[in-house]
């Protein structure tokens, strides 16, 4: 084995010369290959929905999909408006203003609901007339006084257009459910010869159509905003909430927080640069690197169409982070063997044959850890899994041929770098401490390990597992304000759909079918697990009840199901010649198939599972001769968190099993490379015992925190074990051994945990707080993998390697 490490290094060598003399054919190869991945960047596209968390083959959101295509969008805007009397006749003329400014000054709307225009069903002798509520504004004390008790009266208006204690109003926004840009509609789309339409999802095709883009969600909640500052009244207030609402947040969020991530990431690692080297190229030449790699990144993610997501908002910072190891290592020999020597060839040479085989197994294990994500079932952190894999391999190949080829073109002062200054004699003192006390007393340090891993292990199993979208969010954040407030006084923003497919047409004319739907929505409001409850419950079932009071004379005791299934079929052509669309957002064309509607409050949702459960179990009972399908955002909600927790295991079992195999073939002894996995699974193993005792959440954000730090930590370990057996097979004496190792090798470790940590750390100035939550577990845990393989590598290698020196 140390005959083939031989031959890589003088391969790495001789590489060095070949670019020393090749040097602008070199920048020039690597510069095209940069243009063309910039070239790409500006396609780059972002995706903040709740869909984006799944991949687009994923069952429960094909199932979401051919939902969306047969009754619209479920995700609504809600304006939740709280002024000091509602039933006033100044405040509707003001409600008017602003549904009838909404309508006509915000895009890609498909629906406004308000007061307003709300369904008023009633009858006029043999005649259904369906019309707005308000129609003609009330204009006595005795009008409104009626128009109040009909609206209390109305059960659809509870809950959905005003609260139940008659605080609050609402106007419900249905937006487009395609986007505008590149759609040409076909309206046959879906439909079978014989006119029904097929929500089957086995021969469904992802993205045959594309749905309302994130640039349109943010332009409507925008335009809204605009309208709503335009309205604004002091005795009035205004909540403006729902999933748009919310992706739009995000959206803001992120973008702000990603600029604010990658200035600070650049000026720490500058600042760290400079502290090091004492020179300006030294800051520079790293930086070009990594800036190339993350830009060639970016530009291949845009070649493949893959956009933006909310975990992959840290890829920019994270690679700039990451990247710049490899770079301070070979600057770190170069300019030491530069210095003495004053023959930048033969330094360039010396670098990449001391370091570049250690840099080039670090770069693989890294890439490794993060191929384990490849396979997660949260789509950008299988994303990230991929992209970020790319940008470290991309970046080992900058740094070993873009680096040495801009460093023999700069003109490179010999006499700028000190080896001798106050600042590194303190350096040399603390390592030499860590050598000595690491050599001296290995088996009180791992004592002392196990003790606090036997302290840590208990503390994993106290770890739950969260998907709580609103919660990112700081408890001053608006739409996290108006959500809460709209839960509490609406009972709900966030909708549980049901499917129920009767296989035939008009099947649901029969008065059976209907009754159970009835019943249904009478059970399922009373379901009421404390934080998650039903709060509203409905589907075409109170139209029909409408209608037929209306044609029995307006008279409430009529407000219920038709025995006949001929006077439901003639009830709802009556309706439908009335000149309402109502019916197309509940039932399909041919009434075989309609939706059941369920809202509920928007949080955790690990917190739904009671529910869905419930509700999933009460419509197979109760439907057991129809075909159902449970959808909505809510279980969408639900499917992300199932696989983060999928994912998480499989991807902390991955890298572990290919990083060990990796280091048992890159230090090519079985024993060593085993013992070598001890100092980074320990500071794992710490993290997510600190996780526990945190109660911090597992979520798709933290979950990334172990493969990804296992990745970063192997590098320093790597770095160790490659010098540790130089020096260990020069005099056979594991003290020693260590002891160089840490004067030459150490020092590199310190800068770039340094740099890496705090990289991290800069996530904590985050908005969202699980991207701090993110930020401060990464950073802590690859402190600890820096202090595990100052002491306990060491200790290991002591314990592990005898003293074969001729000393004595």
């Amino acid at each position: 084995m140390t005959g083939i490490r031989n031959r890589l290094e003088n391969r790495l060598e001789n590489l060095a010369h070949t670019i020393f003399r090749h040097r602008l054919k070199s920048i020039f190869c690597i510069v095209v290959i940069v243009a063309a991945f910039i070239s790409q960047v500006p396609k780059l596209t972002l995706d903040f929905s709740t869909e984006g968390f799944l991949h687009k083959n994923d069952s429960s959101l094909l199932t979401y999909n051919a939902f969306r295509d047969q009754f619209g969008r479920d995700e609504v805007v809600i304006i939740a408006i709280e002024p000091p009397q509602i039933f006033n006749t100044e405040f509707f003329i003001w409600l008017k203003a602003l549904h009838e400014d909404i309508e006509e000054n915000v895009p890609y709307l498909d629906d406004v609901t308000s007061m307003i225009n709300a369904r008023n069903t009633r009858g006029n002798d043999d005649e259904l007339i369906v019309e707005d509520l308000l129609e003609t504004l009330p204009t006595d004390a005795a009008a409104m006084a009626s128009l109040k008790q009909r609206v209390v009266s109305n059960p659809m208006y509870k809950n959905l257009l005003i609260a139940e204690d008659g605080s609050i109003t609402a106007i419900v926004i249905k937006t487009q459910n395609y986007s505008s840009i590149g759609n040409e509609t076909d309206v046959l789309a879906g439909f079978e010869e014989d006119g029904r339409y097929d929500t089957g999802i086995e021969d469904l095709q992802p993205d045959a159509r594309a749905y309302l883009s994130n640039e349109e969600n943010s332009a409507i909640i925008i335009a809204i905003q605009s309208v709503l500052k335009k309205h604004a009244r002091e005795d009035t207030r205004i909540y403006l909430a729902g999933s748009p609402a919310v992706t739009h947040s995000l959206k803001a969020s992120m973008m702000r927080d990603m600029r604010k991530f990658v200035m600070l990431a650049v000026l720490t690692i500058a600042v760290f640069l400079f502290v090091m080297f004492r020179r300006v190229s030294g800051v520079l030449l790293p930086l070009v690197v990594v800036a190339c790699s993350l830009l060639s990144t970016l530009g291949l993610m845009a070649f493949f169409g893959t956009p933006i997501k909310l975990p992959t908002q840290i890829l920019p910072s994270f690679l700039l982070a990451v990247c710049v190891g490899a770079s301070v290592h070979i600057l770190a020999i170069f300019f030491h063997h530069f210095q003495a020597t004053g023959n930048k060839e033969a330094s360039l040479a010396y670098a990449l044959g001391h370091s570049g085989l250690a840099c080039v197994m670090t770069h693989i294990t890294t890439a490794a850890g993060l191929l384990s994500f490849s396979t997660s079932r949260i789509a950008p952190i299988a994303d990230i899994g991929l992209y970020a894999s790319f940008g470290i391999m991309i970046a080992l190949v900058y740094t070993l041929v873009l680096l040495p080829a801009l460093m023999a073109v700069l003109p490179l002062k010999q006499g700028r770098f000190r080896v001798n200054g106050k600042e590194l004699t303190a350096m040399d003192r603390s390592m030499q401490w860590v050598a000595r006390f690491s050599t001296q007393r290995p088996v009180i340090i791992l004592m002392v390990a196990f003790l606090i891993l036997a302290l840590s292990i208990p503390m994993i199993f106290r770890i739950r597992f969260s998907h709580d979208v609103l919660r990112w969010f700081p408890e001053d954040n608006a739409v996290r304000m108006a959500t809460e407030q709209i839960d509490r006084k609406m009972r709900g923003t966030i909708n549980l759909e049901i499917i129920i497919d009767t296989g035939q047409e008009n099947g649901l004319y029969d008065p059976m079918i209907l009754k159970r739907l009835e019943r249904a929505a009478a059970h399922i409001e009373t379901l009421d697990y404390g934080e998650v409850f039903a709060g509203k419950a409905w589907s075409l079932v109170e139209i029909l009840k409408e209608i037929h009071q209306a044609l029995n004379e307006n008279q409430s005791a009529y407000y219920r199901i038709p025995q006949n299934r001929d006077v439901i079929a003639q009830e709802f052509l009556l309706f439908e010649n009335s000149g309402s669309d109502d019916l197309e957002d509940m039932v399909d064309s041919q009434f075989s198939m309609a939706r059941f509607t369920v809202k509920a409050p928007f949080t955790d949702a690990l917190k739904y599972q009671r529910l869905m459960r419930d509700v999933d179990r009460y419509f197979n009972e109760t439907f057991p001769d129809v075909n159902l399908q449970i959808t909505g955002m809510m279980p969408l909600l639900f499917r992300t968190l199932s696989n983060v927790v999928v994912s998480m295991a499989m991807s902390y079992v991955t890298a572990i099993v290919i990083i060990t195999l990796l280091m048992i073939l890159l230090i090519g002894r079985f024993r060593i490379g085993l013992l070598s996995m001890i100092p980074n699974i320990t500071p794992i193993l710490i993290m997510l015992g600190l996780m526990g005792a945190l109660s911090f959440p597992m979520d798709a954000f933290t979950m990334m925190v172990g493969s990804i730090a296992i990745g970063l930590a192997v590098d320093d370990t790597i770095h160790f074990m490659h010098n540790f057996r130089r020096y260990y097979e020069e005099k056979g004496d594991p003290v020693w051994a260590v002891q160089e190792t840490l004067h030459t090798t150490g020092r590199a470790m310190l800068v770039t945990t340094v740099v890496l940590s705090i990289g991290f750390f800069i996530f904590m100035f985050a908005d969202m707080k699980n991207i701090f939550n993110f930020g401060f577990l990464t950073g802590i845990t690859i402190i600890m993998a820096l202090l595990s393989d100052y002491f306990i590598a060491p200790a290991l290698m002591v314990l592990a390697n005898k003293d074969v020196s001729d000393k004595q």
